[in-house]
This record gives C-alpha cells, sequence and structure tokens, in this order.
C-alpha cells in the first residue's frame, strides 16, 4: 500500500460535505477499501482516518493488550470504539462530517488533510499551524528518535 503524505487544504460545503483529495482516494482504491473509519484522536484535536483494512489492523492490536475481564480496559475499549464511525465515499468522493465532529476539531468551512503515512487526519488550519514544531526543534527530535533506534 502506498502511504498517505502531505498536507492538502479543503473546503467544506454547506451540507457539511467535503472532498477526499484525489491523490488519498486513489490509495484508497489501490487497497481496494470501500469504507474508511473516522475516529476522533485521543492526543490531538483532530479527525484520523483509516482504510478499513488498517483500522482492522489496530483494532486488533489493541484488543490483544486488553483483559476483556478487567472493567478499567473494558471502559478503554468501549470509549475508543464509541469515537469511530464508518464512513464511505460518495460516488464523487465526498464524505460527510457531523456537526459534531467539525465543533471537536474547531474547524468552520477550511480544513486541512495531513498524511499520516497508512492513515490520514482532519486539521483545523490554524490548529495544525499551533501545533507544528519549528524546523530547528522537528530537526532535533527526529534526530533523537533516530538515534534511540539505532541504539
Amino acid at each position: 500500500m502506498q502511504t498517505f503524505i502531505g498536507n492538502i487544504e479543503a473546503r467544506l460545503d454547506e451540507k457539511g460535505r467535503i472532498f477526499v483529495p484525489a491523490v488519498y482516494r486513489k490509495i484508497l482504491a489501490e487497497a481496494e477499501s470501500k469504507r474508511i473509519v473516522m475516529r476522533r484522536d485521543a492526543d490531538n484535536e483532530c479527525l484520523m482516518f483509516y482504510p478499513e483494512q488498517i483500522w482492522n489492523e489496530k483494532v486488533e492490536q489493541l484488543r490483544q493488550t486488553l483483559d476483556e475481564w478487567d472493567p478499567e480496559d473494558q471502559l478503554i475499549l468501549m470509549q475508543f470504539m464509541a469515537d469511530a464511525e464508518y464512513m464511505e465515499l460518495d460516488g464523487q468522493g465526498r464524505i460527510l462530517l457531523q456537526k459534531k465532529n467539525l465543533e471537536t476539531i474547531g474547524a468552520q468551512q477550511d480544513v486541512l488533510f495531513v498524511g499520516m503515512l497508512n492513515r490520514f487526519a482532519l486539521w483545523a488550519p490554524e490548529t495544525f499551524a499551533a501545533k507544528r514544531l519549528s524546523q530547528t526543534e522537528l530537526a532535533a527530535r527526529l534526530r533523537a528518535k533516530m538515534k534511540k533506534n539505532r541504539d
């Protein structure tokens, strides 16, 4: 599967629909992904979109780490799954976003798609801009992570 990369600005229509970028639609088609799963990110003010196969792999990883008889683990699983929903692209390559999801990320009309390898995120552009690291900070963090992986 090709990877989702880049950042692409888009605009919601009056009904809350948005075109998934053509390059992302192509990747989804190549993966034969009929549906995508949208989930509110646990750490950031963005929405995450997973091709269905990738979502299923993530859920299986989570399932294997949780004890189904532990009440705390049950709550984690319930909340994780409750914040997700299946979505299908319409014939024109659009998805319909509920108002509550747009409010969650602080988006009005303009949004930003951000590629994240096997998934992509949707941000309010100003929120993403505020969260971005400076080039110097990004370089330092990348060096530290890559060095850690070599050791």
